[in-house]
């Protein structure tokens, strides 16, 4: 699982005297596991600290934030001695320490070689908001994003497609059709179960079936969810926070799938619900996808920040909070469901893999669901449900702007046509910056 992440952990941990390292991430999406157990087997020590566990750690940085005094006080109560060089000090939860983040700055510059790694769910928010600066260049940071299409394939030991995959995507070249279409029923497969892994490993328990798959998993994160909101937002902020997550499904079912107000609300405008949408974003739970209006790079300085859309960083929390059915996505004929479920799954994936979200549309006349940078060229990509891949948005675009090619994200198998390399839905994670 994640073994793109365990990669950078295994480089960072080979570093003579790395930063502290600081992985963000929403609830659920395997932070501590990750780390205690990745980490675990390359350090002949571990202390581990959960400041959500028990309060009373933060007195490990009171009343100051010397390293040496820090490690200090926790060899006395937990009667044992730490070595800097070979033990891994991990802080969970340490959106709950203030001062705890604020120590990293002084770790990062003491002359003893601390190992430190931390984690929290609402890292982002905390940061955000932090009443003492954030230790800015003396903290490595990490972002974990649910598990991509290709992790899940990892996880359900369908290898040898996932090389397939990845080898077709590069050479431009189909899988035999029998193949295309297995790997398009697991794909349907993801969309239902998504990539929380809590939830992945409850459907291979399940023996990777969706008769037998409990639901109420997928439900328990969204509820976690809700709880934390409630916990960590400011109070009169939590109603708010709960009524954007709730609209989504609304937001992106609509033909026009840029945010509005009043869906969340009657009366709804910016100033009542931008907060509750900047939580949301820091907190990893919704992903930002901004209009431009000229499709040039760098695409940051051609945004228009009132025209933007939001998609959940999960589809498969997505398809829970949207109570569909698993045949409708599994029968997709019938499913009136698919568009923004597709396109939900796509900006997902393209975020994991570190791609900043843009789209471009002209008028109402044609949009462009994603715009890439790759490479150092300004890529368009159109986004299909299905293998009806007829659409004017595309052709427009091309006209004015000319792009060395384009992407187009279907049902249909690989292949590169007319300048449209054509993507398979399954394959959305081999395209990459």
């Amino acid at each position: 699982m994640k073994r793109h992440f365990e990669t950078r952990l295994l480089k960072w941990k080979n570093v003579q005297k790395p930063l502290p390292l600081m992985l963000i991430g929403a609830r659920q999406t395997g932070k501590t596991y990750l780390l205690k157990h990745f980490l675990s087997a390359c350090f002949e020590d571990m202390l581990y600290i959960n400041f959500s566990e028990n309060k009373e750690f933060v007195q490990f940085f009171q009343p100051t934030l010397h390293p040496n005094e820090i490690i200090s006080r926790m060899e006395l109560f937990f009667n044992r001695k730490f070595n800097s060089e070979k033990t891994l000090f991990f802080f969970d939860e340490i959106q709950d320490c203030e001062e705890a983040i604020a120590s990293l700055k002084y770790f990062a510059e003491s002359e003893q070689h601390y190992r430190i790694v931390t984690a929290g769910s609402l890292l982002g928010v905390k940061i955000n908001r932090m009443k003492t600066s954030f230790p800015v260049g003396k903290v490595r940071l990490e972002y974990l994003y649910p598990m991509d299409f290709e992790e899940f394939l990892w996880a359900i030991d369908e290898n040898l497609l996932a090389e397939a995959i990845r080898h077709c995507y590069i050479e431009n070249k189909p899988l035999p059709e029998i193949v295309h279409q297995k790997a398009l029923t697991l794909y349907r497969t993801y969309l239902c179960t998504g990539g929380m892994p809590a939830v992945v490993r409850q459907f291979i328990e399940n023996e990777k079936s969706l008769v037998a798959f409990d639901i109420e998993t997928t439900s328990n994160i969204l509820t976690g969810y809700l709880a934390d909101m409630v916990k960590y937002a400011v109070k009169n902020n939590a109603v708010k926070i709960h009524q954007v997550y709730n609209s989504m499904p609304a937001q992106l079912a609509k033909a026009n799938a840029k945010f509005m107000y009043k869906l969340v609300a009657a009366g709804g405008n910016k100033e009542k619900f931008e907060s509750a949408i900047d939580w949301l974003i820091h907190a990893n739970m919704l992903l930002p996808c901004v209009k431009v209006d000229l499709p040039q790079s760098p695409l940051s300085a051609y945004r228009i920040d009132n025209h933007f859309k939001l998609y959940l960083s999960d589809i498969g929390l997505l398809v829970s909070l949207s109570k569909i059915h698993f045949n409708e996505i599994m029968q997709p004929a019938a499913m009136i469901y698919r568009g923004f479920i597709t396109e939900n799954y796509v900006a997902q994936t393209f975020r994991a893999k570190g791609i900043d979200l843009f789209y471009w549309e002209s008028g109402n006349q044609a949009e462009i669901d994603f715009i890439l940078n790759l490479q150092g060229a300004i890529i368009p990509v159109e986004v299909k449900s299905s293998n009806n891949v007829r659409s004017g948005s595309l052709q427009s675009y091309v006209n004015r702007y000319h792009p060395s090619y384009s992407i187009r994200i279907s049902t249909l198998n690989f292949g590169f046509s007319g300048e449209i390399k054509s993507v398979p839905l399954y394959a959305v994670h081999c395209i990459d910056v």
